[in-house]
């Protein structure tokens, strides 16, 4: 899963002249980040074979589709179209966790899925914090993902809860 973290700040800026995110690319990413997460909660409401496991996917399909709404609804009011960045690593990566995750079953998956969600969760914070908030320039996006960040933690917290307790059985 450290596949998932490397791709996530492969798509921080670097220093020179490279252009910076913008607020559209911004957008794009949180975007693309909680379709992902939907897609992959998906697969651990529907393949887990823990109850822990089912519950995690479905809370994470139910909040990544309200917050991914919110953040189109957002953009539609701000009048931006979302610009996934030029180099976006982040679409190849999930796919390739899409595969691993299927080609898995019972406690196998449910590790693979934990492991897969922590290191996600643990990516988007730290891509948020250290960068993606620093480069937004709309306040009132900047108010709506300092609004939504704690659900980020709140996410990571559930999934390493699960974890333990299937460390546990």
């Amino acid at each position: 899963m450290l596949s998932v973290l490397m791709a996530l700040l492969s798509l921080l800026p670097v220093p020179g002249p490279v252009q910076s995110l913008t607020d559209a690319n911004i957008i794009a990413i949180f975007d693309a980040a909680n379709t992902y997460d939907v897609e992959t909660g998906t697969l651990g409401e529907q393949k887990g074979s823990s109850k822990e496991v089912r519950a995690v996917g479905a809370s994470l399909v139910r909040d990544h589709q309200a917050v991914r709404q919110q953040g189109r609804d957002l953009a539609k009011k701000l009048g931006v179209t979302p610009m996934a960045p030029a180099v976006n690593p982040l679409a190849e990566q999930h796919a390739k966790a899409l595969v691993e995750l299927k080609a898995k079953s019972g406690s196998a998956f449910d590790r693979a899925f934990l492991a897969h969600e922590i290191a996600f969760h643990q990516a988007v914070i730290d891509a948020v914090t250290k960068t993606l908030l620093p480069a937004i320039q709309n306040a009132e996006l900047k108010a709506f993902v300092e609004k939504i960040a704690p659900a980020f933690q709140a996410h990571l917290d559930m999934c390493k809860a699960a974890k333990a307790q299937i460390n546990a059985m």
